[in-house]
C-alpha cells in the first residue's frame, strides 16, 4: 500500500489513514481477499504509533471494509467494491437564496419590515439569557413541548390579552419560528377538500408562494386605503380562509375600520371559512393606540398570528399562533412535524423579558423612535415633491407607501436608483394585478437613519426631475 500522511494538515493521522486504506478498497487498489499488513509493520513503514494503526483497522472492521482472522491477519472483505468514488467534487453554482431585499454595502436601502436593528436591548437580553442558564440542566437543555414553553405561552397569552384585545387562553398559543412557519402550519391545518383561499392584492410574495405551494388556489381582492374591499368577497366560494392584515396591511398600510372588519366576520360565519389574521407590526401605531385585533370579535374562526421579528429582530425567530379550540392538537401536531420544537433558550429569556416589564418598556420607547423616523420621512417627501406625492399608509409600522401619479417605475428605474446608491422596491412586485400600482413605492424607514433617509430621497428627487417625460421611458 502506499499512503501519503501529512503531519501539517487538521486531519487527525488516524483518520487520513483510515481514508486512504478506505478509499484503495472501496476504488478495488486493494481487491477483495487481499491481506493487510500487521499493525507493528504499518507503523513502522509510516513511522507512525502502533495505535494509531491499530485504531484505522478497528474503524475498518466496524464498517465493514475488512475482516480479521485470529492468527492469520486484517483481510480486505468481499462486497466493498465500489469503483467511481473520487475526490470530492467542486462546489455547485447555485444562486444564493434570498428574499429580493438584499443589495450591496454603501446602497442607502428602503427595504420594508425591518426594525431598528442598532437599538435591540442587547445588554437586557443578555441578562435574560444569563438567568435562564443559571437554571438545572435538565428544564433547558433536553428535548421539550413542540408547542413551546409555557412560561413563554402563558406571557403572550397575557400580553394579547390585554394589549390586543385578543381571547384566548395559554393552551392555544403554539410557538413558531416566526411568520413563516405560522403560515406553514395553517396551510397544513385549513387546506383539506377546501382548497381556495381568499388573499389581499397586494400582498407580500412570500405568502403567496406558501399558500401556492401547499396545493391552495388563490382568489385575490383589491384593497384601497381601508384595506380589503369586502364588497369584492366571493359569495360562490367556500374558501378555506381569508388571509388579512387589517392593522396594517401590507404593503398598502391601510388600516380597516370596524365596518369592514364586521363584513368579514359575517362573511367566515357565511362561507365557513377560516380568518387568518395576520398581526405583524401592530405594536407600532402612530396616530393613536393600536386598534384592538380581528381575533376577538370572533375567536373560534380566527387564527391569529404574531411575530418578535418587527419589534425586536427577526434573527431571533420567534412567532406565534393563536388557534381557535378545535384546531389545537392538531396545530401541535404540525409543529412538532414541521422542527420537533424552537430553541429552549431563547424561548425562557424572552418569557422573562415579557414578565419582568422590559417587553412594553421597549416597545413604547421604540413606538417613540418610529414615529420620528415617521415625521421625518413624511417631512422629506413633502419639502422635496409637494403636491407630485401621495403618502399612503403612514399611520403604523415600519414603511409607507409613495404614490406618484402619472408616473410608472418599472425595472429600468429601480436599476438606474441602484446604480445612484439607492435601493427602492415596487408595490406592483407584491401584486397579482400590478397595473394599478405601477405608480407607487414602498419606503421600509425601519433600519434607516434620517440622513440617509434624505440623502435616498434626494437622489430619488433627482432622478425624477432628470426625466423629461412622465412615466420611467
Amino acid at each position: 500500500m502506499w499512503i501519503d500522511l501529512d503531519r501539517q494538515a487538521a486531519a487527525p493521522l488516524v483518520t487520513q489513514l483510515y481514508g486512504a486504506i478506505r478509499r484503495q478498497i472501496l476504488d478495488g487498489t486493494l481487491a477483495p481477499g487481499r491481506r493487510l499488513p500487521a499493525s507493528r509493520e504499518l507503523a513502522a513503514s509510516l513511522r507512525i504509533s502502533r495505535n494509531v494503526a491499530l485504531e484505522a483497522y478497528d474503524l475498518l472492521l466496524a464498517e465493514g471494509f475488512v475482516t480479521a482472522r485470529r492468527g492469520s491477519g486484517t483481510f480486505v472483505a468481499a462486497g466493498a467494491t465500489f469503483p467511481g468514488v473520487g475526490e470530492k467534487p467542486p462546489p455547485p453554482a447555485v444562486a444564493p437564496l434570498h428574499m429580493g431585499y438584499d443589495s450591496p454595502p454603501g446602497v442607502i436601502n428602503f427595504r420594508p419590515g425591518t426594525p431598528d436593528l442598532g437599538m435591540f436591548p442587547s445588554r437586557l437580553w443578555l441578562a435574560m439569557v444569563r438567568e435562564v442558564l443559571a437554571l438545572p440542566p435538565q428544564k433547558i437543555l433536553a428535548y421539550d413541548h413542540p408547542e413551546g414553553r409555557g412560561e413563554l405561552r402563558q406571557a403572550i397569552c397575557d400580553y394579547v390579552v390585554a394589549r390586543r384585545q385578543v381571547v384566548c387562553h395559554p393552551e392555544q398559543v403554539v410557538i413558531t419560528g416566526g411568520t413563516t412557519q405560522a403560515i406553514n402550519i395553517v396551510c397544513r391545518l385549513l387546506l383539506g377538500q377546501r382548497r381556495e383561499v381568499v388573499i389581499e392584492d397586494p400582498i407580500t410574495r412570500d405568502i403567496r408562494s406558501i399558500i401556492a405551494s401547499h396545493g391552495g388556489r388563490l382568489h385575490p381582492l383589491a384593497v384601497d386605503g381601508e384595506g380589503l374591499r369586502t364588497e369584492l368577497l366571493p359569495e360562490h366560494l367556500a374558501p378555506a380562509f381569508v388571509y388579512t392584515t387589517p392593522s396594517h396591511q401590507f404593503p398598502c398600510g391601510a388600516v380597516m375600520p370596524i365596518q369592514r372588519r364586521i363584513e368579514l366576520l359575517n362573511y367566515a360565519t357565511r362561507s365557513g371559512a377560516y380568518l387568518v389574521e395576520d398581526d405583524y407590526d401592530s405594536e407600532f401605531r402612530y396616530e393613536g393606540p393600536p386598534l384592538g385585533a380581528l381575533h376577538g370579535l370572533l375567536p373560534e374562526r380566527v387564527v391569529y398570528i404574531g411575530t418578535f421579528s418587527k419589534t425586536l429582530s427577526p434573527a431571533l425567530r420567534l412567532g406565534y399562533l393563536i388557534l381557535p379550540v378545535p384546531l389545537v392538537e392538531q396545530g401541535r401536531s404540525h409543529k412538532w412535524h414541521s422542527d420537533l420544537h424552537n430553541e429552549v433558550i431563547s424561548q425562557l429569556a424572552l418569557a422573562r423579558f415579557i414578565d419582568q416589564g422590559h417587553y412594553l418598556r421597549h416597545l413604547r420607547r421604540m413606538r417613540a423612535h418610529y414615529r420620528q423616523r415617521r415625521n421625518e420621512i413624511v417631512a422629506t417627501l413633502k419639502e422635496l415633491f409637494g403636491d407630485e406625492v401621495d403618502i399612503l399608509g403612514s399611520s403604523a409600522g415600519l414603511h409607507l407607501v409613495a404614490r406618484f401619479p402619472g408616473r410608472t417605475f418599472t425595472g429600468e428605474f429601480f436599476a438606474a436608483m441602484e446604480r445612484r446608491g439607492v435601493r427602492l422596491y415596487a408595490v406592483a412586485a407584491h401584486a397579482i394585478d400590478p397595473e394599478t400600482h405601477q405608480d407607487k413605492l414602498l419606503l421600509g424607514y425601519g433600519n434607516l437613519d434620517p440622513t440617509d433617509i434624505r440623502r435616498g430621497l434626494e437622489r430619488l428627487a433627482d432622478s425624477l426631475r432628470a426625466r423629461q417625460q412622465p412615466g420611467d421611458r
